[in-house]
């Protein structure tokens, strides 16, 4: 799937402009590490984008609904598949659902669903506004702050770089340059 169809699809089912950002951030994010690991970037984005398409319509069923919406619309997206569909349900594993991430993209959606929250906060609350002066020192002691924004977990940020294998200085260095490579677009 090309990220421009995933946007299509991801705009019938979220229209809110927060949840827009970070379905675009996350899809940055994963293209970032899809281009390092050597995959391929144009899926690894389209799944970052389409993570959170049943949240506004279905906060209730989240990372459950997606199912029956991805197969709604197999028809006119026939690049939806099951290794797809598994990858957006993964991201909720132990906190809506118990769909495990298997695969590298998986484990890396996992983790950076929850750190580009926790960058993008620390950015909104630099005099800049942005991650282009973000420093990793910067992340990492909001990172020890359980009180700032504390909707994002630290405990999935962890256990997701164990899934990935990688330390965790590594991946909020990585996810920062992720977020700098697109600041534009999505207005960080």
């Amino acid at each position: 799937m090309k990220p421009s169809a995933a946007l299509d699809l991801l705009s019938k089912y979220v229209t809110g402009e927060t949840l827009l950002r970070h379905c675009k951030t996350v899809g940055v994010a994963m293209r970032y590490f899809a281009e390092k690991y050597g995959e391929d970037p144009d899926y690894w984005e389209s799944v970052g984008i389409l993570h959170d398409i049943d949240f506004e319509k279905s906060p209730d069923a989240h990372c459950i609904a997606c199912v029956d919406l991805f197969n709604a619309e197999k028809a006119d997206y026939p690049d939806i598949d099951d290794a797809l569909i598994h990858a957006v349900q993964s991201h909720g594993y132990g906190l809506c659902n118990d769909v495990k991430p298997e695969h590298k993209m998986e484990k890396v959606l996992f983790t950076v669903d929850e750190l580009t929250g926790l960058i993008f906060a620390c950015a909104m609350a630099r005099p800049s506004k942005s991650v282009m002066d973000m420093e990793l020192k910067s992340v990492t002691k909001k990172f020890k702050d359980k009180a700032f924004a504390a909707g994002c977990s630290r405990d999935v940020i962890r256990q997701g770089a164990e899934m990935m294998g990688v330390e965790l200085n590594e991946v909020i260095q990585d996810c920062i340059l992720a977020m700098r490579s697109k600041h534009e677009e999505i207005g960080v």
